[in-house]
């Protein structure tokens, strides 16, 4: 049977509905930087999931090749996920013009994803879908360390409300928010790869357990989880 990563770490990908508090450990990330409304058809953010699907299924389908990574087992690929920001920081209390969004779209690897792993992911995709721009694709890992998280349940616009509550449980447990104004979008990935340790920048991190093109609004679930530290 595949691995499951939101099976075997609920934690991670299914909390409650209630706010709790989560130690995020590294793990490995393809990722794509942009800037834009999510919304756009055909837009930069539309291209960048369609690139990191691309690259996480070249890796997963490996199984049928004749070459596989060293230490590969079959699995099901991780949910999308995503850092939101705007000018400035970003809590997702409130929503923004859309237009001025920048963002880092992220799908999770398994650890036997390497650098070299992910060239060579970054070579079939070119070759299968040229009309992908590979090159807007990096390879990064890092942690969050300690944070508070919330499953959001119904449209992506009525998160201010969730957000609202999760900011009342991280105050009453005696923590803040710690979401970092970030840097330029150029040195965004430079300030997440920091091998595995808890980078400076901390953002509004969101994960995609639905398909929004094939799930009713409200029946959508969301990951929120912000990054805090103590007061």
């Amino acid at each position: 049977m595949a691995f499951d990563f939101k099976k075997e770490y609920r934690d991670l990908y299914v909390p409650r509905a209630t706010p709790t508090l989560i130690e995020v450990p590294a793990m490995s990330f393809f990722a794509v930087a942009g800037a834009g409304n999510p919304n756009s058809e055909n837009g930069s953010y539309a291209e960048a999931v369609g690139l990191l699907y691309g690259l996480s299924f070249a890796v997963k389908m490996a199984k049928m090749g004749a070459w596989q990574p060293q230490g590969y087992f079959d699995y099901v690929v991780p949910p999308l996920e995503g850092l939101w920001f705007g000018e400035g920081t970003f809590d997702g209390r409130r929503i923004v013009d859309k237009d001025a969004f920048q963002w880092v779209s992220l799908i999770r690897q398994p650890d036997f994803v390497t650098p070299e792993v992910f060239s060579w992911a970054l070579e079939q995709v070119a070759k299968k879908k040229p009309e992908l721009n590979a090159s807007r694709a990096q390879f990064v890992r890092f942690a969050e360390g300690t944070c508070a998280q919330v499953m959001h349940r119904g449209p992506y616009d009525d998160e201010p409300a969730t957000v609202a509550a999760l900011d009342e449980f991280v105050q009453d447990a005696g923590y803040v928010q710690d979401i970092s104004e970030p840097p330029s979008t150029e040195a965004l990935m430079d300030a997440l790869d920091v091998q595995g340790s808890i980078p400076t920048l901390r953002l509004h991190h969101e994960i995609y357990l639905g398909d929004p093109r094939r799930t009713k609004p409200e029946n959508l679930k969301t990951v929120v989880r912000h990054p805090v530290r103590q007061a």
